[in-house]
């Protein structure tokens, strides 16, 4: 296989795992927290949250696997223009910070889920009384330890599609960084710091 064409392959598995990542964490943030919310019992709307997350976390895992390994094969591809191309290194950092501050915030946003889906079950089986207006939002009548991962996740899961968006967006600048007009500017101004 030719160099183009395995940056090819992995700007295109890159740019697909991004997208599932960022995608499945909008529609997680907007639809499934809120599914079970015309549900009667507030446990029940935890419940069905937690399914559907449980059930997409490993997909978007693997989507978040393969942005970071294409990732890093694109970053292997371009050290020389790293070297040369004025700006190109800095947004390869940018992009790299922001990659691993995303896959941080995501695996804290699981981590919110678990807490909520745990104290949630631990008042069910106590008889407690649960008021939740749905997975991510508490109420007046939400336990105070609930409600605080709530808000919790809702912060997380607010931020996650930011930075996996912003990863996305770096991505697209690095690649209009491989036009020759844009190759040519980047060395130039190297040249002309030096």
């Amino acid at each position: 296989m030719h160099r183009t064409d395995s940056h090819a392959v992995a700007q295109a598995t890159h740019d697909l795992g991004s997208a599932l990542w960022f995608g499945g964490s909008v529609m997680g943030a907007v639809g499934v927290n809120s599914s079970g919310d015309e549900l009667p019992r507030s446990i029940d709307r935890i419940r069905v949250a937690n399914s559907a997350w449980g059930r997409f976390a490993p997909i978007e895992w693997l989507g978040i696997g393969a942005a970071v390994v294409s990732g890093l094969q694109l970053t292997r591809v371009g050290t020389r223009r790293i070297a040369l191309q004025k700006g190109f290194g800095e947004a390869t950092a940018a992009k790299a910070v922001t990659m691993v501050l995303g896959i941080a915030t995501t695996a804290y946003a699981g981590y919110c889920g678990m807490k909520i889906a745990e104290i949630a079950e631990q008042a069910s089986q106590e008889g407690r009384l649960l008021e939740v207006q749905d997975a991510a939002t508490p109420t007046g009548g939400t336990p105070t330890e609930l409600a605080r991962w709530q808000r919790r996740l809702r912060v997380a899961q607010s931020l996650v599609p930011v930075l996996a968006g912003a990863n996305i967006a770096f991505g697209a600048y690095l690649s209009q960084s491989f036009r020759p007009v844009a190759t040519a500017r980047g060395v130039m101004r190297r040249i002309q710091r030096h």
